[in-house]
């Protein structure tokens, strides 16, 4: 079947080098795609938002999946643009419905779905500038650290950790006269959680699911986990303190509650949950977050741990069978690195020429932020074209084996003001 992958960054590199080994897919358009997925299929110059063009194509090209990587057409309504229209219905999507998708797309809607079902979580208020002060108010009750985040999507940088009540007053007025544009015209103010992070993957039709390869990533530009947060640095799969005993915990009281909401709520959901998880120092697991979609930089290192025919997986969820899936999971570890461009999450400069990955041995290279041009000579030339440029994968027997592969290989290639952390999994 021809097949349509819409985004253009790691996750979607990753979704591509497995879609590419289905015996179901003949033809793969990733639209927009990159460098890197065009050695896996055919690039289309359409944006992941633009629906009508998605349209036009999908028609074309008898399209008869739509597989969707990003967060952003997902809230934006791709799924319910392409059921409710007549000459697309019969294309399944990988995807929640709108409403679905309201879980990344509002923290407020997120923490209400998980009040509402009594999904564990951090202690939470919301608020707008109609109400700046009873917010301030509540700030002044709070003891440090504070947590604010921005309500709505941020591209993984709007949430902040305060230290002080008049560090987190100052950012919160900050936000609310739009420090993250639209996405922080509301702002929820949680109560700090101490542990360890770690995230939960699980495919679903909004009545069954299957549980994928567990992750940890890492936010914070700086090793040691400082500075600012980013969109991801790098992720480790599975976490070493991840035991069976917790997957039961979570299993119980977060995954099926929350699979159990849909159908109370009569959210249609078929596709990617990603649960932010909290490993609290007194053994609780809360929820930090979900997501609609999978992770990134956590795709590169569950992806391929993923042994199944994944268009295969994808037709018996959209079919209903997802139940009868076994779903077949490597033993070896995954680590990711990212390469990232000197200054990111700030300001930093794109264009920068790129070499070495031909040299890589024994990791997968996944492009997250790139771009080919031409030289005077007419030859075409790598080039960063992000924050988030590469993502080094390597699988070993062990995690600490296949972190220093991928360290290795990030140190091979080159360009001008690389960075990358050299901490990855420094924690666990």
């Amino acid at each position: 079947m021809n097949i349509l992958l819409l985004g253009s960054g790691g996750r979607e590199h990753a979704f591509a080098h497995s879609i590419a080994k289905s015996n179901k897919c003949s033809q793969l358009f990733i639209a927009p795609g990159n460098p890197g997925t065009l050695q896996l299929g055919i690039n289309v110059p359409i944006a992941t938002t633009d629906f009508a063009a998605i349209k036009s194509f999908a028609l074309e090209n008898e399209i008869k999946m739509i597989i969707v990587g990003p967060e952003a057409p997902l809230v934006e309504g791709i799924y319910d643009f392409v059921v409710n229209d007549a000459e697309l219905r019969h294309i399944p999507v990988i995807g929640p419905s709108k409403i679905g998708a309201q879980l990344e797309g509002s923290k407020a809607f997120s923490k209400a779905f998980m009040m509402r079902h009594q999904v564990p979580t951090a202690a939470y208020a919301e608020f707008t500038m109609a109400t700046l002060n009873e917010g301030l108010a509540y700030l002044s009750q709070q003891t440090p650290p504070i947590v604010l985040k921005a309500d709505g999507l941020a591209a993984g940088k709007g949430v902040l950790i305060c230290s002080s009540i008049d560090e987190a007053k100052d950012e919160f007025k900050q936000m609310l006269d739009g420090k993250f544009g639209d996405a922080s015209a509301k702002v929820v103010i949680e109560e700090f959680m101490d542990g360890i992070e770690f995230s939960v993957f699980v495919l679903t039709d909004g009545k069954d699911y299957k549980i994928l390869p567990t992750a940890k990533d890492y936010k914070r530009i700086g090793e040691a986990d400082t500075g600012l947060n980013t969109g991801g640095m790098g992720a480790v799969s599975p976490p070493p303190f991840v035991t069976d005993d917790m997957m039961k915990t979570v299993e119980d009281t977060i995954i099926k509650p929350t699979i159990q909401g849909f159908q109370k709520d009569g959210i249609v959901y078929i596709g990617f949950v990603y649960v932010g998880l909290m490993y609290l120092k007194t053994g609780e697991i809360k929820v930090v977050e979900y997501n609609c979609r999978m992770g990134d930089p956590e795709t590169e290192a569950v992806f391929p741990r993923w042994k199944n025919d994944i268009i295969e997986v994808f037709q018996s969820t959209v079919e209903g069978r997802l139940s009868n899936v076994d779903i077949d999971i490597d033993e070896r570890a995954a680590t990711t690195i990212i390469l990232a461009s000197g200054g990111y999450p700030e300001d930093f400069e794109k264009g920068k020429a790129i070499t070495g990955i031909d040299e890589i041995k024994d990791s997968i290279v996944f492009h997250c932020g790139t771009k080919l041009i031409e030289d005077d000579k007419g030859q075409g030339i790598l080039v960063s074209n992000g924050g988030r440029v590469l993502a080094v994968t390597s699988l070993h027997v062990d995690w600490k084996s296949a972190l220093a592969i991928s360290n290795k290989n990030a140190s091979i290639i080159q360009y001008e003001a690389k960075y990358y952390r050299k901490d990855i999994g420094f924690d666990l």
